[in-house]
């Protein structure tokens, strides 16, 4: 995730310094490979194949029109990248293809992109009144608007409550249901209205709009993004060599605790309780780094949207088993 400068065609990557500084001693004075997962307007790649002349990027992203500009920015470097139209969860696909068996680096700068949330016809942003759509790639799925209109009351209760932690999912829900029977939902604003109106007036004076962790919860619905991460994040724990790192930026709990969970697997020993020796082959496969560090206050200052991110990484200490 990225911030737009004012007037700017380029965004800024959120904790750029960190992630360079986390990810160098694994790049530096080699010929390295890094996967940047999540390309997005290419901020965090730029800086890394500038910092790393040997390098060469492996750049994945789902939205057609971010790697098309992301490529624009990384021109100058184009002969050390390659950037591919494809969700994370593709990446060993995407690795064989291009016979890269091993990775020195794994970048993860979860959820959505300053772009889509700014550009008013995605339909990602709460503030902006645009068509339900929410799809990070849009030529393919269903759309917000899709799963507000056919899902059945129960399930799309389920989806507000576990993908957007909504506490008032069921009277949310059943407003949707209400209102779509008279009128279809097509646009932003008549939904971030529904909400407002949905939730006790208490909730409406405190904790900003509303209708924040419903949209959270329909974007992560539209794009799969927990079915994508949870069986990403285990590949690309798998194609990292002795030695490479791992950096996952997230902007939620629901990714935040999956990233946790992933990491604490992999750097614990799995020896035997009660055995006096660590067995040959048990011992941990990761050396955390970094346990969920926020943004500095100067940071999120000047990039409120790195207000919520937890940074997670990890080093690969031996090969798995």
């Amino acid at each position: 995730m990225s911030r737009a400068e004012p007037g700017a065609t380029e965004h800024v990557p959120v904790l750029l310094d960190r992630v360079l500084a986390l990810l160098a001693p694994a790049l530096e004075d080699r010929s390295a490979v890094v996967v940047d997962a999540t390309l997005g307007l290419g901020g965090h790649a730029q800086a890394l194949l500038a910092a790393h002349p040997q390098l060469t990027l492996v750049g994945l992203d789902r939205d057609p029109d971010a790697l098309a500009r992301s490529a624009q920015r990384l021109r100058p470097f184009a002969a050390r990248t390659h950037l591919i139209h494809a969700v994370y969860d593709r990446m060993p696909e995407v690795l064989a293809e291009l016979g890269v068996e091993r990775v020195d680096g794994v970048l993860f700068d979860l959820g959505v992109s300053s772009m889509q949330l700014d550009r008013g016809t995605r339909g990602f942003s709460y503030a902006q009144d645009a068509a339900l759509d929410m799809r990070m790639d849009q030529t393919e799925g269903v759309t917000a608007a899709d799963v507000l209109n056919t899902y059945p009351l129960a399930r799309l209760a389920r989806v507000l409550a576990e993908y957007g932690e909504e506490r008032f999912a069921p009277r949310i829900a059943r407003a949707v249901v209400r209102e779509r029977e008279r009128d279809p939902f097509t646009t932003s604003a008549r939904l971030v209205e529904l909400i407002r109106d949905a939730v006790p007036a208490a909730v409406r004076r405190t904790g900003g709009n509303p209708a924040k962790r419903t949209f959270q919860a329909l974007r992560i619905e539209v794009n799969g993004e927990l079915d994508a991460l949870r069986a990403a994040l285990p590949e690309a724990l798998a194609v990292l060599r002795a030695g490479g790192r791992i950096v996952v930026l997230s902007y939620h709990s629901l990714e935040d605790r999956m990233v946790k969970q992933a990491f604490a697997a992999l750097a614990a020993d799995t020896t035997p309780a009660g055995l006096p020796v660590q067995l040959e082959g048990h011992g941990p496969q990761l050396r955390l780094l970094s346990r969920g560090e926020k943004a500095t206050s100067a940071e999120v200052a000047s990039n409120p949207r790195a207000a919520s991110v937890r940074l997670r990484a990890a080093e690969r200490i031996r090969e798995s088993a």
